[in-house]
């Protein structure tokens, strides 16, 4: 079986963490989401992939190349405008068998869940019932069969959510060849869909489990789930003194200092100076050649290649990006004190996170200066240079800071 991944887009909601990579290259537990989408794909039956690739499609190309480190086979497809995801899906055509699966780069699905959608006669869709289905278009049902589509809905008639996972033949090509720009001049793959259900009978497959990024924290909850599946492993040293309790995972050339407290789940990759007398707690994910300072607390976070964090700096519930600086004394807060749920921003516009914890969302190459304080939810542009006492808040530009 054949799986065509839709992993064309930047993913703007999920910026400014994408501004130099693409939302599926985002690293979970250890390793890019989409390299989570291909082994779950694997382990349910797939050995062929097609990635369809746009922005930053560098980046994609040579962390996975050609499969073989991951026992798969993987061909490119390239859209090099992002013009919908059923323009992406048509960029795939000529490598398209006359039956495969297509999955969305922003969402993971169950392993069984998987099988299930696979034993289904094309065409068909996985679909999830959602508590708040105004983020999502959902499927309306006739007789079982998906009858429509509906795009995202201050009133959505359903709270079935289309989960970005589907069964095709080839007639979605033709479908998808007399489908008419939407209002965002994009060939949606869901108008190609409502169209190809006026034709044929579309099955549904509901998932069990489920889970996207498709805002920045939710890097958070999928690193979480997503931890308690990894085999723990040290290869790097752990020098006396040095307590690891729990599923810890060290990487080559890394080094755990004396003093340092790591509680699992953790995963710390190859090449860090980890210590010494820190606390490292559950839910971490660290990259390659991170820094832990002495006395730092890192508490259920995502940290990035190359960043550093220094002695007397606090990390809650945040999501951290490449070689990001924090001066001496960083405090990352994630708690109001009415223990009320935090906003944060979503392309420029603030909007409630559903989350009682939530720290820092920061881009790429921030430095901050000695002593800063970095309020609940703040997100803080790629490239933004602090000064020592600084006090962040809301959404913070590269050149500016606004409230």
């Amino acid at each position: 079986m054949q799986a065509i991944v839709l992993a064309a887009g930047e993913g703007s909601r999920m910026r400014p963490l994408t501004s130099r990579k693409p939302k599926v290259m985002l690293p979970v537990a250890g390793r890019p989401f989409l390299e989570h989408i291909i082994l779950r794909a694997h382990s349910a039956g797939i050995d062929s992939f097609v990635i369809v690739a746009g922005y930053c499609a560098d980046h994609i190309r040579s962390h996975l190349g050609d499969g073989v480190r991951l026992d798969v086979h993987i061909d490119y497809a390239f859209q090099e405008r992002q013009l919908g995801t059923g323009h992406a899906l048509l960029a795939a055509r000529d490598l398209a068998e006359d039956s495969f699966v297509v999955l969305n780069g922003d969402v993971l699905a169950d392993t069984n869940d998987l099988k299930r959608v696979l034993r289904t006669s094309a065409p068909a869709v996985a679909a999830m019932r959602v508590s708040d289905p105004g983020r999502y278009g959902v499927f309306l049902l006739e007789g079982g069969s998906m009858k429509q589509v509906v795009e995202k809905s201050p009133n959505p008639p359903s709270d079935l959510a289309n989960a970005g996972i589907y069964l095709f033949n080839r007639k979605i090509f033709e479908a998808l060849e007399k489908v008419l720009p939407s209002e965002r001049r994009e060939i949606e793959l869901t108008d190609g869909l409502s169209a190809l259900a006026l034709q044929e009978k579309v099955g549904v497959v509901q998932l069990e489990s489920w889970m996207e990024i498709g805002r920045p924290w939710d890097i958070l909850t999928a690193n979480e789930a997503l931890l308690q599946e990894v085999e723990p492993q040290v290869e790097g040293e752990v020098e006396p003194g040095a307590t690891l309790k729990g599923r810890v995972s060290v990487g080559l050339n890394t080094i755990i200092r004396s003093g340092s407290y790591i509680i699992g789940p953790v995963i710390i990759g190859k090449g860090c100076d980890i210590g010494p007398n820190c606390y490292i707690r559950p839910g971490t994910s660290l990259g390659k050649n991170v820094r832990v300072g002495n006395a730092v607390e890192v508490k259920n976070s995502t940290i990035m290649d190359g960043t550093k964090i220094a002695h007397l700096s606090y990390v809650g519930d945040s999501v951290i990006g490449e070689g990001c600086n924090f001066g001496a004394g960083t405090i990352c807060a994630n708690l109001r004190h009415d223990k009320g749920s935090i906003k944060s921003f979503v392309k420029n516009e603030q909007v409630d996170s559903g989350r009682r914890k939530l720290g820092a969302i920061m881009g790429d190459g921030v430095k901050t200066g000695i002593n800063t304080t970095i309020y609940p939810g703040t997100v803080i542009d790629s490239g933004f240079l602090g000064r020592p006492a600084a006090v962040l808040k809301g959404f913070v530009e590269s050149g500016k800071q606004k409230e």
